[in-house]
């Protein structure tokens, strides 16, 4: 029976490593999100000041556009990032929460060794 439990005491440890590298991943998808939101928010920022013609790329290519159709695309694309960014948020904590309870079940494990 002793080995029975070092087994899962191993499996534990083993999802515990799974779950640090999960949590790696969507700290590197915020990251990548957090830098769109703050690119977005220097775009509209900008938007905002020009009283020029305003371009979108497409592509390779610019293409005058109007400035309120462009801050509306980029007023939706922000609330995608934002969205994005608190899904993640929860998977995250949720992820957390997990792990630290699988932890202290190896760690009160191990201490009754």
């Amino acid at each position: 029976m002793e080995q029975n439990v070092d087994k899962d005491t191993e499996q534990k440890i083993g999802q515990l490593q799974l779950m640090e590298q999960n949590l790696q991943n969507f700290l590197m998808q915020k990251q990548s999100f957090q830098t769109q939101l703050f690119e977005i928010d220097n775009a509209l920022q900008e938007l905002e000041k020009t009283k020029d013609k305003t371009y979108k790329i497409v592509g390779t290519v610019m293409i005058a556009s109007k400035k309120e159709d462009l801050i509306n695309d980029l007023k939706e694309k922000k609330s995608v990032v934002e969205l994005r960014i608190k899904s993640l948020e929860k998977q995250e904590k949720a992820l957390k929460d997990k792990a630290s309870q699988i932890q202290a079940d190896v760690m009160s494990h191990l201490k009754k060794k």
